[in-house]
């Protein structure tokens, strides 16, 4: 075989040799004709002159037929029904009985079952039912004409030239062979062909230009076409996708984004503010990250704390309260807030503090953090999606109508309500969903009507009514990207080629 410099000398000579712009060279013949593999002449010379313009290509497809690794060794060894004959021959010849068993032992097992199916198919051999033999057919003209059609094919490169059209149609029925597509190339002389043999720089320096060496030297041209290396662009995150789908839905529906940006906040907005006792178990330790630094927060509104504490200790608005000394400094301590409904109560406020009242309907996505024991289904942190609407008259008719239109708009069009408790709305529905991939009916969120001792003591007005409900946004994207364990979704074990390849997120169960 010629050196690769040989090999790139021997081709530019071949195509100088070409007498017009439209004479080309057969890129199959020059390899024959060189004596190297087509592939090699390809990838090792042609598509080197070919960046430097010395040459130009232009592809030719072709078909050949290509001999499949079982039918290689058939071309070597003999079809299995040529071996399956040969060996009942020498048993008969030998005086033994060639059963199933001898067969499988000598051939091989798949070798014997494909020769037994032709052998028997082609009536060269025969089996004795009392005694389950082989026997080979009385004059059976024997020839192994697939092991000759596989060996031409192997020796001529795939052309089946001289075989006929039966004998090509049973290979392709075994998968003992195939009509394959391949390229060939046309060469022809390309713009810069008179440069091929210098060296040819990309970029003009300094000293060439000091030194005039520019003047002898070929620059290899730019390839505007050229493709560049891709580079790693951002991706969005799975959870963030899914985030996107539910904040079009809630913008859709005329719905205003709260700021949510605070993810510390007092315990009075987490949990006081909205008629949580202080003895909950929600409030305890074990369910709630407190800050000791800064441990308390300050009082902005000394009237509505005091009527907080009021309708906690005393009851209003038709409620007797919780009858327990309430406790200030109990309400000031920091947390990591636990909902993002702390977010509700601060924008109530201020929507209370209005001189005028206007509807509002507000929704919120973001972090919260619970003291949760980590498992499949449970991080200390994790999103919750928040709606609200607030308006004159309201009705439970009306939360379920919104409710349905929002998960209607999921994908999700078959709901059912189940009556639940919430600290902070009376009445409280747990809402469940069919899921049909799953084949059954899942809690998908919970929702209910703010409570007067809530709404009242921030100053809201008396037939204002405001309606609520939430659900979590890992739950249903576990279920739109078929995500087993919240581990692999959210944290440190997130796989980052999945973030980089999950698709976009359309919200349909």
């Amino acid at each position: 075989m010629a050196a690769p410099v040989e090999k790139e000398e021997a081709v530019l000579r071949a195509v100088e040799e070409l007498a017009v712009a439209d004479d080309y060279l057969d890129s199959s013949n020059l390899s024959s004709k060189l004596s190297v593999a087509h592939a090699t002449l390809v990838d090792g010379v042609l598509k080197s002159l070919l960046a430097r313009a010395a040459i130009r290509l232009e592809t030719v497809t072709h078909e050949r037929w290509q001999v499949a690794a079982e039918g290689l060794s058939y071309a070597d060894a003999g079809s299995p029904e040529q071996r399956l004959h040969s060996f009942v021959v020498t048993c008969v010849e030998e005086g033994s009985a060639a059963t199933f068993e001898k067969v499988d032992q000598a051939l091989g097992k798949q070798v014997a079952a494909r020769g037994r199916q032709q052998a028997l198919k082609k009536r060269w051999v025969a089996i004795q039912k009392a005694d389950k033999v082989f026997v080979p057919v009385e004059g059976a003209d024997v020839v192994d004409d697939v092991a000759e059609a596989l060996r031409t094919l192997r020796d001529q490169g795939g052309n089946p030239e001289g075989l006929q059209s039966d004998i090509l149609k049973q290979l392709k029925s075994r998968k003992l062979a195939a009509l394959k597509p391949y390229k060939t190339y046309k060469i022809f002389k390309g713009e810069r062909l008179a440069d091929a043999r210098r060296v040819q720089a990309t970029e003009l320096t300094r000293t060439m230009l000091e030194t005039d060496e520019w003047k002898d030297i070929s620059f290899k041209g730019y390839n505007f076409k050229a493709e560049g290396k891709p580079t790693n662009g951002g991706c969005l995150h799975t959870l963030l996708k899914v985030r996107e789908q539910f904040r079009l839905i809630f913008l859709e529906m005329g719905f205003e984004e709260m700021p949510t940006n605070n993810y510390v906040e007092s315990s009075f907005w987490n949990f006081d503010a909205l008629f949580q006792p202080q003895q909950h178990p929600a409030r305890d330790e074990h369910d709630t990250f407190f800050l000791s630094d800064p441990e308390l927060a300050n009082v902005l509104d000394r009237d509505y704390l005091e009527r907080v504490r009021r309708t906690h200790e005393e009851g209003g608005f038709g409620s007797r309260g919780y009858r327990y000394e309430w406790s200030e400094q109990e309400a000031r301590k920091n947390i990591l807030r636990t909902h993002t409904t702390a977010v509700s109560s601060r924008m109530l406020y201020l929507l209370a503090q209005e001189t005028e009242f206007k509807p509002r309907k507000y929704f919120s996505i973001d972090r919260v953090f619970r003291n949760e024991t980590l498992d499949a289904t449970h991080l200390a942190e994790f999103h919750q999606i928040e709606g609200l609407v607030a308006d004159r008259n309201l009705s439970l008719g009306d939360l379920k109508g919104i409710i349905h239109e929002f998960f209607k708009k999921m994908g999700m069009s078959r709901l059912r309500f189940k009556p639940t408790h919430n600290p902070y709305t009376t009445p409280s529905l747990e809402i469940h969903s069919y899921h049909e991939g799953l084949g059954k009916w899942v809690e998908v969120g919970n929702s209910g009507v703010f409570r007067p001792e809530m709404i009242r003591p921030m100053g809201i007005p008396e037939d204002v009514t405001v309606i609520a409900w939430g659900l979590s946004l890992e739950r249903p994207t576990m279920i739109r990207y078929g995500i087993d364990n919240i581990r692999d979704l959210f944290g440190h074990r997130v796989d980052l080629k999945a973030i980089q390849t999950n698709p976009l997120c359309r919200l349909t169960f």
